[in-house]
């Protein structure tokens, strides 16, 4: 995803001006490392539930102050340091945008995203 683009798409539809005051962005990479042995990885291999991607935003965008959400969730096979997920949250102010991004990253991680790490050998 090309953030820059899409940003200045957003500020193009109705409204925008009228609506948002931030806009925060999660661009999510692939570690080199395991969270949890942290061990080397060399590859991740991750599958997103997209239809289940779209319902959380659907049901986010629903919550005071939210103007647009825009979720990006890539599948496949990655090599550390390529782009997993992009996540857009535009508002009116920080205090509905940031916990509506920290609840959108959480449920994308734990309820639609499936991940694989490669280990080296």
């Amino acid at each position: 995803m090309d953030i820059s683009k899409r940003i200045a798409e957003m500020k193009k539809q109705p409204g925008f001006a009228d609506n948002v005051g931030m806009i925060l962005i999660h661009n999510g990479i692939a570690r080199s490392w395991s969270r949890n042995t942290k061990e080397t990885v060399v590859a991740l291999e991750v599958t997103p539930d997209l239809a289940k991607i779209e319902a959380i935003c659907q049901e986010l965008k629903k919550r005071d102050g939210i103007y647009e959400i825009i979720a990006e969730a890539k599948s496949g096979t990655f090599q550390p340091g390529d782009d997993l997920l992009f996540l857009i949250v535009a508002g009116d102010i920080r205090e509905n945008i940031k916990p509506v991004l920290a609840e959108l990253l959480d449920r994308v991680k734990s309820e639609a995203l499936t991940k694989k790490e490669i280990m080296a050998d």
